[in-house]
C-alpha cells in the first residue's frame, strides 16, 4: 500500500509564523516595516553614536578657540632675626612681616599651525558621515529582517489556509468511502487508507501550528508588539513588484551601497592623515597677551602707588626643522595606507557586483517557478477531478485517488511558497544595491 506525505522540509527554514492568540493585530508589509525601524534597538544605538559624532565636531570646533588662563597668588612672610641687613656703609631696613599679592590673566591665539586646526575639522566631519552611513546600513537591515519575517509569516499562513481546505475535501471523501464500504463497493482497506491520508495532512497542520506559535513571537519582539499579539497578514502583492533591467541595479549598487560610500571616506581621511604629516613638517605661529598685578600691601585692592601692573604683548614663531627627515616615513606608511583602500574598494566593487547579480538571477528563477507551479496546479487539477470521478464510479483505487489528491495538495502549498519567495527574492535585490526602499 502507497502512501504520500505532504513535503515538510520547505518549513525548516521557516522563521515566522502564525500565533493563536487573543489579542490580534492586522498588519500590511508596509505598516510592519515601519513599526521594525521604530522599534530597532540596533538603530537606536547607530543614532546614539551619530550624536557622539555630531558632539566630538563641536569639541573640535572650541579647540580652536583663542585659550585664557587666570589666577591670583597670596604669599605672607615673617622674617625672624635682624631686621637690618648692613652693605658696608649702606643698611637695608626689612619689615618683620609682608604681605604680597600677584594676580595674573593671560590669553594666546594660535595664527597659524601648519593647518592642523582646519584638518581635524575635516576628519571629524568625515567620521561623522561614516557614523551616518553606519546607521543607514543598520536600518536597511532593520527593513530586510521585517520583510524577511514578514514574509515568512506569509508563507505558513497561505500554507495553513490551503491545508484547511484540504482537511475539508478529505474529510468529505472519508465520509464517501464509508458510504461505499457500507453499501459493499469498497473494502475496509480503502477506508482506512482515506483515514490515514487525514491523519497525515493533519500532522502537516500540527507543523505549522508548532512553528507558527514559535515564530510570530519572533515577529512580536521584532516589531515591539505585545508578546501574545497573534499577527495576521496581508497579501504583500509580490506579482506586482517593478523590476529593472540588471545593469540599473549594477549601476545603482555602485553609487549606493554604504560599504563603498564608507570606503570612499575612508580614502578622504586617508588623504587628511597625509596632510596631517606634513603640517607636522611646516612651522607654527602664535600670539598672546598677559596682564600682571603685583601688590605688597595688607589690602589687595589698588591703592596709590602701592601696586605694579604690567602688560606685556608676545608673538611667537617656531619651526621644528627635524620634522623635515624624521617624518619622511611617516608620509611614506600614510601613502601605503590609501593605496590599500584604493585595493579594498576594488575588491569590495567585485563582491557587490557578484552579489546583486546572483540576487537578480535568483528573483528571475523564483518568477519563473511561479509560472511553472501555476501550470502544474492547472495539471494536478486536472487530474485530481479525473481520479475523483473515476474513485466514485468505481474504476480507480483509493490509492490513485488519494495520490492525485495529495499531488494536488503538494502543488498548492508549492506555488504559496515560491510567491512568497519571489518577492522576498525582490526585496533582497534591493537589499544588494544598498537601499531597499526605492
Amino acid at each position: 500500500m502507497m502512501h504520500k506525505t505532504i513535503k515538510l522540509s520547505c518549513f525548516a527554514l521557516l522563521l515566522p509564523g502564525m500565533l493563536y492568540a487573543q489579542n490580534v493585530k492586522k498588519l500590511t508589509i508596509q505598516e510592519a516595516i515601519q513599526l521594525g525601524i521604530d522599534n530597532s534597538k540596533n538603530l537606536k544605538l547607530s543614532q546614539n553614536k551619530i550624536d557622539e559624532s555630531l558632539a566630538k565636531i563641536e569639541v573640535v570646533k572650541d579647540e580652536a578657540l583663542p585659550t585664557a588662563t587666570a589666577s591670583v597668588l597670596y604669599n605672607h612672610l615673617e622674617f625672624a632675626g635682624n631686621h637690618t641687613l648692613s652693605f658696608g656703609t649702606d643698611n637695608l631696613a626689612l619689615p618683620r612681616r609682608l604681605d604680597a599679592y600677584l594676580g595674573t590673566v593671560s590669553v594666546s591665539e594660535t595664527i597659524y599651525g601648519g593647518g592642523k586646526q582646519r584638518l581635524a575639522r575635516q576628519n571629524t566631519k568625515l567620521l561623522s558621515e561614516v557614523a551616518h552611513l553606519d546607521a543607514e546600513k543598520v536600518r536597511e537591515e532593520a527593513i530586510y529582517a521585517t520583510i524577511d519575517t514578514y514574509y515568512s509569516l506569509y508563507k505558513l499562513s497561505q500554507s495553513h489556509k490551503v491545508v484547511e481546505q484540504n482537511l475539508t475535501s478529505i474529510d468529505s471523501q472519508l465520509k464517501q468511502a464509508t458510504r461505499f464500504f457500507e453499501q459493499g463497493i469498497v473494502t475496509k482497506n480503502d477506508v482506512l487508507r482515506f483515514q490515514l491520508q487525514l491523519a497525515n495532512v493533519n500532522l502537516t497542520k500540527v507543523d505549522l501550528e508548532g512553528n507558527a506559535k514559535i515564530i510570530n513571537y519572533n515577529l512580536d519582539i521584532l516589531l515591539g508588539l505585545p508578546e501574545d499579539t497573534q499577527i495576521e497578514i496581508s497579501d504583500p502583492d509580490s506579482q506586482n513588484l517593478p523590476v529593472a533591467p540588471l545593469s540599473n541595479y549594477l549601476d545603482q549598487g555602485m553609487s549606493t551601497r554604504q560599504e563603498l560610500r564608507e570606503l570612499d571616506l575612508q580614502n578622504k581621511m586617508a588623504e587628511i592623515d597625509i596632510k596631517n604629516v606634513k603640517a607636522n613638517m611646516r612651522p607654527t605661529f602664535g600670539v598672546g597677551a598677559s596682564g600682571y598685578y603685583v601688590s605688597t600691601v595688607v589690602n589687595p585692592f589698588p591703592g596709590g602707588n602701592d601696586y605694579l601692573a604690567p602688560v606685556s604683548l608676545m608673538a611667537n614663531l617656531s619651526w621644528n626643522i627635524g620634522t623635515l627627515w624624521t617624518n619622511k616615513h611617516k608620509l611614506s606608511d600614510s601613502r601605503i595606507q590609501q593605496k590599500q583602500i584604493d585595493i579594498q574598494k576594488t575588491i569590495q566593487s567585485d563582491q557587490v557586483r557578484t552579489e546583486i547579480n546572483k540576487n537578480y538571477q535568483n528573483y528571475v528563477v523564483a518568477k519563473n517557478k511561479i509560472t511553472i507551479l501555476e501550470t502544474s496546479i492547472e495539471q494536478a487539477s486536472e487530474n485530481d477531478r479525473l481520479f475523483a470521478s473515476k474513485y466514485k464510479n468505481n474504476v480507480a483505487s483509493a490509492t490513485d485517488r488519494i495520490d492525485a489528491e495529495t499531488l494536488l495538495l503538494q502543488a498548492q502549498i508549492d506555488l504559496e511558497i515560491a510567491k512568497a519567495d519571489a518577492g522576498l527574492a525582490y526585496y533582497t535585490l534591493l537589499k544588494s544595491t544598498g537601499k531597499i526602499s526605492q
